[in-house]
């Protein structure tokens, strides 16, 4: 096993083609995938392969084996077309991580070890702490790309990786309210639900009409921070959580 000179985290190095010049000279993003693949080799080789068009910088495995394959300084094709408070192309300003996880899909893995969980934390905190990545720039690739993707998934452990101090998070919050919003309705309420979805940073316009982006966003905001009921149906729990996380970056 060889080192990588980058990270702190004893790493193997298996070289990817598939990457390019950044765009921008700041990266500021650390955005987590799962592969849904069948294995962590099979990944790695698709990974690898100039014919795929896809690449990350590092892949976790199963028993916390960490494989990088494309240099921090250089543009990795993970995020694809994907967006955050406005910024696109995050390929240029990101470090991609995919954990090798079977996924959301059919006979996909339920939850990830453990093992694996401490290497995907160990390695993330040290990425962060050399760019200088702050929490709430630490997203899932459903979280940039929410019509498009689901990963890491609702078995994904942010709570655990933010006990860690890795990632922006709180523990859902409840409200004594019966209301909740779905696709179909309208008006002033659906603004303010857009508005705050905008304003934490995922992509979504101010229509007031729950349409389906907006349900696309909301599954993608309660898979990452109420997993337990992933819908698209902004009950109160869903709102009142969102309310929490806006208030506690102020303090970040």
């Amino acid at each position: 096993m060889s080192v990588s000179s980058e990270c702190a985290v004893p790493a193997r190095l298996r070289p990817s083609p598939n990457h390019n010049e950044r765009r921008v000279s700041n990266v500021d993003m650390l955005i987590l995938h799962y592969t849904a693949m069948e294995s962590a080799e099979k990944a790695i080789a698709w990974l690898c392969d100039p014919r795929s068009e896809v690449s990350c910088h590092y892949l976790v495995d199963e028993m916390g084996m960490v494989t990088q394959m494309v240099p921090e300084s250089r543009r990795a094709w993970h995020a694809g077309v994907s967006s955050w408070k406005g910024e696109g192309d995050l390929n240029s300003r990101s470090i991609g991580i995919e954990i090798s996880n079977l996924g959301d899909r059919e006979g996909g893995t339920q939850t990830y070890p453990e093992v694996q969980i401490e290497t995907v934390i160990a390695l993330a905190k040290d990425i962060c702490a050399r760019h200088n990545i702050t929490s709430e720039r630490v997203l899932g690739h459903s979280d940039v790309a929410p019509m498009r993707k689901q990963d890491p998934g609702r078995h994904f452990p942010w709570g655990r990786l933010a006990e860690a101090g890795v990632g922006h998070f709180i523990e859902p919050l409840d409200i004594e309210s019966a209301s909740y919003f779905q696709e179909g309705d309208e008006g002033q309420p659906i603004e303010a639900l857009q508005s705050l979805l905008g304003l934490y940073g995922y992509e979504l316009g101010v229509s007031g009409v729950f349409d389906e982006k907006t349900r696309y966003v909301v599954e993608a905001f309660q898979r990452h921070f109420r997993p337990s009921k992933v819908d698209g149906i902004a009950d109160a729990q869903t709102i009142a959580t969102l309310h929490g996380l806006l208030k506690g970056l102020k303090t970040l």
